[in-house]
Order: C-alpha cells, then sequence, then structure tokens
C-alpha cells in the first residue's frame, strides 16, 4: 500500500480512551497527593504505569505498520507535521515561564518596592527594596524574622555546575548529529556509538541536576517556597529537566530500536523525530543559563 497514493487509515482502536482514562487517573493522583491524601501516591502512579503501558502498546502499533509497508509518503508527512506542531507548543509551553520571570524582573518587584507610579506599594512593603535575585521578599523586609514567605539563603553561580551542564548538552547536540549523519550513510555502528554517546551524556546531565537541587535544598535554603525567585528557578529548570528525561528515554528507544535492526538511511523518523525534540531540549537550556543564572 506504501506505492499507492491513498492514504493509509489505521484500523479503529481503542487506545485513545485508554490515554485519556489513564492520564485523568495520574492527573487525579497528583491532585489529591499534594493535598495530603494517602491515596493520592498511589493512585498517581497507578494512572502514570497505565499511561505509560498504553504509550508503549501505541508506538509498538505505529512501528509494526512501518515495518510491515503500510506507511506511504502522505502518511509520513502527517508524522513530521505531528511532531513540528508538538514541538511547537513546547516553545509556546517555555515562553510562558520565560515570559513570566521577564514580567517579574521587570516589573512586578520593582513595582513592589515602589517604583513608577506605585507609591502605595511602599507603603505597603516599607523597606523592601527591588533586588534581583530576589534574596529578601517584601514580606521579610517588614516582618523580619516573623515572615511567612522569605528568601533563598544562597543561589548558585553560573559557572560551577550549571556551566557544566551546559557543555554536557552542547556536546549532546553534536554527539546526536554525528548519529543522524551516522544512520543516513547506512553506518549502523557509527549510529548506534553517537547515539549511546548521547544517552550518556543526558543521563549525566540529570544526574548532576539531581545533585544541584539537593544542594539547593540542604545547603542553600533555595526552595520551591523561597519567594518568587525560588518558584521561578525551579518551574523553569525543573520543566526542562523532566524534558531531558524525556528526551533521554526517547533517544535510548531509538537505540535499543537500531540493535533490533530497525531504521534505513531513507527511513528512520523514530530517531528523527527524537533528534529535533533533543535539540530543542538543548536550545531551551542555553536561554536557561543565560536568563536564569548569568543574568
Amino acid at each position: 500500500m506504501s506505492a499507492e497514493s491513498t492514504y493509509y487509515v489505521p484500523e479503529q482502536s481503542k487506545l485513545p480512551i485508554f490515554a485519556s482514562i489513564a492520564l485523568f487517573t495520574t492527573v487525579t493522583g497528583a491532585g489529591m497527593w499534594l493535598n495530603g491524601s494517602g491515596y493520592g501516591p498511589t493512585v498517581f502512579w497507578i494512572g502514570a504505569f497505565a499511561f505509560a503501558a498504553v504509550l508503549y502498546t501505541w508506538f509498538a502499533t505505529a512501528i509494526r505498520e512501518n515495518m510491515q509497508g503500510l506507511n506511504n509518503a502522505q502518511l509520513k508527512r502527517s508524522y513530521v507535521w505531528g511532531m513540528g506542531w508538538f514541538i511547537f507548543s513546547e516553545v509556546m509551553f517555555f515562553a510562558a515561564f520565560f515570559g513570566a520571570l521577564f514580567y517579574v524582573r521587570m516589573y512586578a518587584v520593582p513595582w513592589l518596592a515602589g517604583e513608577g507610579d506605585k507609591e502605595s506599594t511602599a507603603l505597603l512593603w516599607e523597606g523592601f527594596e527591588a533586588t534581583w535575585p530576589l534574596m529578601t521578599t517584601p514580606d521579610q523586609a517588614v516582618n523580619g524574622a516573623e515572615a511567612t514567605v522569605k528568601g533563598p539563603g544562597g543561589i548558585f553561580g553560573p559557572w560551577g555546575l550549571p556551566l557544566l551542564n551546559t557543555i554536557i548538552l552542547i556536546t549532546s547536540s553534536i554527539t546526536v548529529h554525528f548519529a543522524h549523519v551516522g544512520i543516513k550513510k547506512g553506518n549502523r555502528k557509527s549510529f548506534q556509538w553517537w547515539l549511546l554517546a548521547t544517552v550518556i551524556l543526558g543521563a549525566t546531565f540529570m544526574f548532576f541536576q539531581a545533585e544541584e537541587y539537593y544542594v539547593a535544598y540542604t545547603e542553600l535554603g533555595l526552595t520551591l517556597e523561597s519567594g518568587i525567585y525560588g518558584s521561578t528557578f525551579f518551574l523553569l529548570t525543573g520543566f526542562h529537566g523532566a524534558h531531558v528525561t524525556l528526551g533521554t528515554i526517547m533517544l535510548l528507544v531509538q537505540l535499543l530500536r537500531s540493535y533490533k535492526g530497525h531504521f534505513k538511511p531513507d527511513d528512520h523518523f523514530g530517531f528523527e523525530a527524537s533528534s529535533w525534540y533533543w535539540h530543542f531540549v538543548d536550545v531551551v537550556w542555553v536561554g536557561l543559563f543565560v536568563f536564569v543564572y548569568i543574568l
């Protein structure tokens, strides 16, 4: 059917409804967990594992259909567009958090310190000065040790672990590019070695970020509850870390597929899509390194 011009329509599937139920269960469990319910973690993990099982089945079906030659050129183009729109949605996702960081730094914090015509805020938060990183919250400036919301005790400089992680991710973009070159040339061994190096670099990044979080919580007093700086820091770096984790898993799956003989020089979209996602994750980190750690 791949040689025909008609569009391949897969048979009806119950997987979409199963995915919806699993996601609903996961989100419900997360909400219960955050609100202190003892059943929250159990419900969350049941939903998460169910969703993972649905995804595994769904992708396995798509791969099997492609290996059978059922996917024609039009369907493959739809895969490209689908991945493109998915990455675009991720761009907008991070744009919202970068926008929040910009708004807080350029407008909200100066206004709380009484900048411009916002003199009434100076009456509310007397003694508060606008600085970034925000080490002393308005609540601290007024109430001192009795403050409910306190700033961090310290922050990370950009030239330690953040710089190391930047080097790791930029290097991983190079290795995944060489892997792409290898598969396009039909050199499976080169493809596998470069892809393995990329997976190792991704795992190394996650290890160092976990170490950074450990130091932040145990030594610096930098937590999600340490004012707006802590909130924006962990939202941006935390969601990026989640994306690195997902990207590493995606590349690992492509590596395992290659050991099973999948992919040809002219048919390796699963890997291509994963590499596009990985390059996107790397670009986001460069933005984080500049706007969160340096500026």
